[in-house]
């Protein structure tokens, strides 16, 4: 690109205008290559020139700088939010495949918990849980038991209306409620209760 450009009639030498391409070049591929998310080369550079203050009034000032000082030692119509704005930008993203330790057998991934999953602990609970609640609806009339789980969705169906119940007993939702009313009380007792107890809030 430089040899396009050149001119020599205006009296520069080729080294010289030759450099700030080079500069540009090589600027331009760390930020297209150093981020996961690519950041455009101008603001690679106002980050570079906003990190450059940072350290330095760090090193003057003995701590860390806030973002007016900053705003205002960088001038050129920089203002604090814009400073907040840009070292936010500038924070590293990490790899997941950091090695984490000395081995070099771990990585950083490995200790990061996938939120979309139930932990070990709360998939161990969910399973006493309905343990237990299939111990205590065996307790109940198989209608009984039946129109519960239907209602509430407890054998990993949407809960149904009264209406929907109904249909499938070829009874009214009237004579659902009765059912569901009587079962919920059984379901008060104390023996009953007690193995359901340690998962009530």
């Amino acid at each position: 690109r430089a040899v396009e450009k050149y001119d020599w009639r205006k009296g520069y030498k080729f080294s010289t205008y030759a450099t700030w391409w080079i500069r540009q070049a090589i600027t331009r591929a760390i930020a297209d290559q150093a981020r996961t998310i690519r950041i455009p080369v101008h603001m690679v550079e106002t980050i570079n020139k906003l990190v450059r203050t940072q350290r330095r009034l760090m090193q003057e000032l003995g701590r860390e700088p806030t973002a007016e000082e900053i705003a205002t030692t960088m001038g050129e119509g920089m203002v604090p939010n814009r400073v907040r704005e840009i070292l936010k930008i500038a924070q590293e993203t990490t790899s997941l495949e950091t090695p984490v330790g000395d081995e070099d057998d771990s990585m950083l991934g490995d200790f990061i918990a996938d939120t979309s999953q139930p932990s070990p602990i709360e998939a161990a609970s969910k399973e006493l849980l309905k343990e237990n609640l299939e111990e205590v609806l065996a307790t109940l009339t198989d209608r009984e038991a039946k129109v519960l789980k239907m209602r509430f969705g407890l054998e990993g169906k949407n809960p149904m209306t009264l209406e929907e119940v109904g249909r499938e007993f070829g009874v009214t939702r009237e004579r659902i409620r009765q059912i569901e009313a009587k079962a919920l009380r059984k379901l008060k007792h104390p023996s009953r209760r007690k193995k359901l107890q340690d998962y009530l809030d």
